[in-house]
C-alpha cells in the first residue's frame, strides 16, 4: 500500500529537516584542519538536541553482524563512501569528509548528507564535489507528480557519467517518515526497478553516491565503513523531500 504523509506529518518532518539543514550549513564553518571526526559528531549531536531534536542513527541496528551504529552522524572521509564511525582521525588540508546525518522531531524523521571540503582542495577534488551535488538536484527536477522513481534515478546517473563519474550501486535512497528508511527505494542509477508512480504528499531521501573511479566497494573489518574497492575518492549529497503538486519541497536544505 502506498503511504502519503498527512498535513500534520509532514509539517513535523519539516521541522526534523529544519534542525539537519542549520546543522549542515554550520558546519562549514566548523569543518577545517586540525579538527577530529568525533568533535565533528559531538558538535553535531548537541545541535540536534538544541532544537528540540533526536539524532536519529546512534543505536541504529547493524547486518551482517555489526554491532549497532555508535554516533550520532556517519563520517566518511575521501575514498569512505558511506557510514564511516566518528574516532580522532584529525582532518588534514586536502582531504573531503561526508557528513551524513538523521534526526527525529515528535518521532518524525529528517535525513541529509553533505561532502565538504577540508582546506584547500585540487580543483580535481573540488569537482567531484561540486558535480555530486548537481546530480541531486538534476534528479529533484523528476520529483514531482506523474513521474516514476527511475526518472529521478536517470536524472542522476546520467549527470554523474557525463561527467566522467561513476554511481555507487550497492546502496540507494530511500522512503522516510516515522521511520528513518522506509520504502520506496530511491537508486541512482537505471534498473528493472521503474519504481512507483509519484504523488503529492510522498516523502523520500535522494541521495547521489558518486565516485571518481569504478562504483565497487568494499566493507571495512567494522561491519559498517564502505569505501570505494580501487582508493579513489567519493562524494555524497542528500537531502530530505516532499513530493507535492508542483515543485518538491526540501525540507533539509535552508
Amino acid at each position: 500500500m502506498l503511504y502519503t504523509k498527512s498535513k500534520y506529518e509532514i509539517e513535523l518532518m519539516k521541522a526534523a529537516g529544519r534542525s539537519l539543514a542549520e546543522l549542515l550549513e554550520s558546519l562549514n564553518d566548523v569543518v577545517k584542519p586540525g579538527v577530529t571526526t568525533k568533535e565533528l559528531d559531538k558538535y553535531s549531536e548537541s545541535v540536534i538536541m538544541k532544537n528540540g531534536a533526536l539524532p536519529s542513527f546512534k543505536g541504529q541496528p547493524g547486518i551482517y553482524g555489526a554491532p549497532p551504529f555508535p554516533a550520532s552522524v556517519c563520517a566518511s572521509v575521501n575514498d569512505e563512501i558511506i557510514h564511516g564511525i566518528p574516532d580522532n582521525r584529525v582532518l588534514k588540508n586536502g582531504d573531503i569528509v561526508t557528513i551524513d546525518v538523521g534526526c527525529s522531531y515528535k518521532g518524525y524523521q529528517g535525513d541529509a548528507a553533505r561532502t565538504y571540503e577540508v582546506g584547500e582542495c585540487s580543483e580535481e577534488t573540488s569537482r567531484l564535489v561540486r558535480v555530486t551535488r548537481e546530480c541531486f538536484f538534476e534528479g529533484v527536477k523528476n520529483a514531482i507528480p506523474g513521474k516514476r522513481v527511475i526518472d529521478i534515478s536517470g536524472a542522476v546517473q546520467d549527470h554523474a557519467e557525463s561527467n566522467g563519474y561513476s554511481v555507487v550501486r550497492e546502496f540507494t535512497g530511500h522512503g522516510i517518515g516515522r521511520e528513518l528508511h522506509e520504502d520506496p527505494e530511491v537508486p541512482n542509477y537505471r534498473s528493472k526497478y521503474k519504481g512507483i508512480m509519484l504523488i503529492p504528499g510522498i516523502a523520500i531521501a535522494v541521495e547521489p553516491m558518486i565516485c571518481a573511479g569504478g562504483y565497487a566497494t568494499k566493507t571495512d573489518k567494522n561491519k559498517w565503513t564502505v569505501r570505494t574497492a580501487d582508493g579513489r575518492l567519493s562524494a555524497h549529497y542528500e537531502n530530505t523531500l516532499i513530493v507535492t503538486d508542483g515543485e518538491p519541497v526540501i525540507t533539509t536544505l535552508i
